[in-house]
């Protein structure tokens, strides 16, 4: 089995479509005027959730009519906040079958298919012309990618002269071992943690420029705290991302978090630009 087969299997469900929708329906959402807000809760699959995609759209630069290429779209959370928050035209990319199914299934039901897509792929050989978008970004997905300067270069070629490219990664930040799982990986075989340093001098062989980046350890503690809070309060809600991350949910949690906290790893953005 290649790596990109153990990555799509690591995060396929089998039957995902129903457990949101059936989660939508329990935390009381009309099922026929859901709002893509609606869905943050279990389609924003990256620390912090949908405020850090928030958080993230303004080191983005983001603008209404853009065209975005969204690397590894998961479930396409961020692609329908993009879209509707700030009218831009997104495609998505996945490994995984079933996420890209069901980011196409949630998209129609939010009315949003005029303006986002998705496709089955891989990000190391991107489905796309040259000079198609007028930016790219990925959340919580180089961790999975052992080659990123191949992915960094596809990013670049399909990306028009001056357009951003953005990263919102787990990302190396002190020597130390992680405990698996992890939220990205079952197994050390598919984690592919690097260090920002690294990822700069990756992007700059690829021919971008790093405009700069930000470390968000404490942002990403505080949100655990919170939801540790509120699970402790009140039990895991209906709708979160438990869903997605299956039975060991708080299993992989609690290893990322540990690791975090002991300042081993931290979720850090990085914004860059093609020349």
């Amino acid at each position: 089995m290649t790596t990109e087969q153990v990555v799509a299997q690591h995060y396929t469900h089998g039957s995902l479509e129903g457990a949101i929708l059936d989660a939508v329906a329990a935390s009381g959402k009309d099922m026929q005027r859901l709002e893509p807000a609606d869905l943050a809760p279990v389609d924003e699959f990256h620390i912090g959730g949908r405020q850090a995609t928030v958080d993230f759209a303004g080191q983005f630069g983001v603008s209404r009519g853009m065209r975005l290429l969204d690397v590894g779209s998961g479930i396409g959370g961020p692609a329908r906040y993009f879209a509707h928050e700030h009218g831009c035209h997104v495609t998505g990319i996945d490994l995984t079958e079933e996420y890209v199914r069901v980011a196409e299934a949630l998209t129609r039901r939010v009315g949003l298919a005029e303006r986002v897509s998705f496709r089955h792929g891989s990000a190391l050989s991107l489905p796309f012309d040259a000079n198609s978008f007028d930016g790219a970004y990925m959340l919580h997905v180089g961790m999975n990618i052992s080659d990123k300067p191949a992915l960094f270069a596809e990013v670049r070629r399909v990306l028009k002269p001056s357009g951003v490219f953005g990263i919102y990664d787990v990302m190396r930040t002190n020597d130390g071992d992680l405990t698996f799982p992890v939220p990205w990986a079952a197994r050390p075989d598919s984690s592919f943690l690097a260090d920002v340093a690294t990822y700069r001098r990756m992007l700059e062989g690829a021919g971008f420029a790093v405009e700069r980046e930000r470390e968000r350890r404490a942002f990403a503690i505080d949100f655990f705290r919170q939801m540790r809070a509120r699970f402790a309060a009140s039990g895991p809600p209906a709708l979160g991302l438990h869903i997605v991350m299956g039975a060991d949910f708080s299993r992989k949690i609690a290893n990322m978090l540990a690791t975090i906290e002991a300042g081993i790893i931290a979720p850090i953005e990085i914004i860059a630009r093609a020349p």
